[in-house]
């Protein structure tokens, strides 16, 4: 069985006796839909974007709660666009690592397009200025890691590519915020439609962090005369532009072996595991395990998809920074970091074998004691319940191929 945008369509018995659930919405009219008026673009085309948002947008397009998906980019990696995305039409395969070791597979067909955001390719480019100047479009989205929103050197100079995007202008932007800064410009000199531009990266504040590095580009080209104090304001209009603040929790590791053998076996083909140019092992396929969280300041100008159907947390910015301080500060972040020390010293190759261990196990309890003492409960999730989760359910699942050295 080859995993194409035909397969899902002719071969549906085929997929059912493998045990994937296939996409139960018209995969050939939402791809139509989309790239006619497209109402979602995400930047970051990675394992987390596939197994995870991508399985939100899915979910609506299912029940009838949407009829138009996703169109991926990548400013970076365009390996992940040439090989694992264009070759499957744009869909994943997604497997779950069940608690119990066992899996499930379904595959994603929420992505419409998927694009290289290279402003030295103009045919690209074109289709992105088709996208930007849409009314339609509600949001744009990235998981591009918290290094993506980074305009400076440790010595406080600015970036080399950032410096030469700053000089040379918006036509010929490189990085991803001046690539972003660059696009909004077009939506605002063909119409200035309002748009929320929406970080899901696992950092705190980090619509904070995109909006002040989209600004600082804009800024500086303001200064270079590159655009006018109008454009400013447009970004600055929160009728207009929005950068919401969100928390994302989800472990999706790299793509395993194990997992790549066992479809293969299933009967499953193509799923092979490629190196891009930058060293980031992709595939196919994403593993991930089930337990997700998103919440999502709920600052959206132009109108979004109803994602509190698919499961996603909508709130004021208060209430995502409490919940993002709950994930950081007490509840996940300090005993997956407690295990990532240790086991590198001890020697372990998992997270899930270190929670055998009673010592470990003992120390991260204890850890995980001391944080619910002084963490602010944000109300929509119960930290008692997240720890619990996290300790009896997440770290120990042995099917997650998650490493202390990750």
């Amino acid at each position: 069985m080859q995993m194409n945008a035909s397969s899902i369509v002719n071969q549906k018995a085929e997929w059912e006796k493998l045990g994937v659930k296939l996409p139960a919405f018209d995969h050939a009219a939402m791809t139509a839909a989309t790239k006619e008026h497209p109402i979602w673009v995400h930047f970051g085309a990675g394992n987390i974007f596939r197994g995870f948002i991508a399985a939100l947008q899915q979910r609506l397009l299912n029940e009838g709660a949407a009829d138009r998906g996703i169109i991926a980019a990548d400013t970076f990696d365009y390996d992940i666009i040439d090989k694992i995305y264009t070759p499957y039409d744009n869909l994943t395969m997604n497997v779950t690592l069940n608690p119990d070791g066992t899996t499930s597979r379904e595959i994603i067909g929420s992505v419409a397009e998927g694009l290289r955001a290279n402003s030295a390719d103009a045919e690209m480019m074109a289709r992105f200025k088709q996208i930007f100047t849409d009314p339609s479009l509600q949001m744009i989205s990235f998981t591009i890691t918290e290094k993506g929103y980074a305009l400076y050197r440790p010595d406080g100079s600015l970036m080399p590519v950032v410096q030469a995007d700053i000089d040379e202008g918006p036509a010929h932007a490189r990085h991803a915020m001046s690539m972003v800064a660059a696009l909004l410009l077009e939506r605002f000199q063909n119409g200035a439609y309002p748009l929320a531009v929406v970080s899901m990266d696992n950092c705190s504040h980090n619509g904070e962090k995109l909006q002040a590095s989209v600004m600082t580009v804009a800024k500086a080209w303001l200064e270079k005369g590159f655009v006018g104090q109008d454009f400013i304001d447009y970004l600055s209009d929160e009728t207009k532009i929005t950068f919401p603040w969100s928390m994302i929790d989800k472990i999706t590791p790299h793509p395993s072996e194990t997992v790549r053998a066992a479809l293969e076996e299933l009967g499953v083909e193509g799923m092979n595991i490629f190196q891009t140019n930058t060293g980031t092992r992709i595939a196919p396929f994403v593993n991930a395990e089930v337990t997700e969280y998103l919440v999502l300041e709920d600052a959206f100008p132009n109108g979004r998809p109803p994602l509190e159907k698919a499961g996603v947390y909508f709130a004021d910015r208060a209430t995502v920074e409490k919940a993002e301080k709950m994930k950081v500060g007490t509840c996940l972040n300090p005993l997956h970091t407690a295990l990532a020390v240790y086991g590198c010293l001890l020697g372990y190759s998992s997270i899930a074998a270190e929670m055998a261990d009673p010592d470990l196990k003992a120390l991260v309890e204890h850890i995980a004691a001391e944080g619910l003492k002084v963490v602010e409960d944000p109300g929509i999730l119960s930290p008692r319940k997240f720890i619990d989760e996290v300790l009896n359910e997440r770290f120990p699942n042995p099917a997650i191929p998650d490493t202390p050295q990750r």
